[in-house]
């Protein structure tokens, strides 16, 4: 079982920029892939970007390319998201998930992550 800690939310303006770290404890060993998610009060849960255990594996949901970056620390067993230009629709609850098993394809939907945190709050004011 793995555990993971979000942090690094908060509130800014928009323009802005904010980077969430996500700390995982327990089995953290080869995690083969670990993501972050948001959600917006009354949306559902979705794919905001997702890394492989060697970090050779990035993919991101279309419309925050370029404005986000994924990246991890396996040494610290720490995952990050910097965002920047945030905008006032990025605001959500932020989630760290990591992924165990094989995949045959990098995860993108939420059933195929089995560990979560509790999430961080970003709020971007206009």
């Amino acid at each position: 079982q793995v555990h993971l800690a979000e942090s690094g939310g908060g509130l800014v303006q928009a323009g802005g920029s904010l980077r969430l770290s996500c700390a995982a404890s327990g089995h953290t060993t080869n995690i083969p892939y670990m993501a972050w998610f948001r959600q917006a009060p009354g949306k559902e849960r979705k794919f905001v970007a997702g890394i492989n255990w060697s970090g050779d594996i990035i993919y991101y949901e279309d419309s925050l390319k370029g404005r986000f970056t994924i990246s991890r620390d396996n040494a610290k067993n720490t995952l990050y998201l910097q965002m920047s230009t945030l905008r006032p629709d990025d605001t959500a609850l932020y989630y760290c998930a990591a992924a165990g098993g094989l995949h045959f394809a990098p995860p993108r939907n939420t059933y195929e992550f089995n560990s979560w945190g509790q999430g961080t709050q970003v709020t971007v004011s206009s």
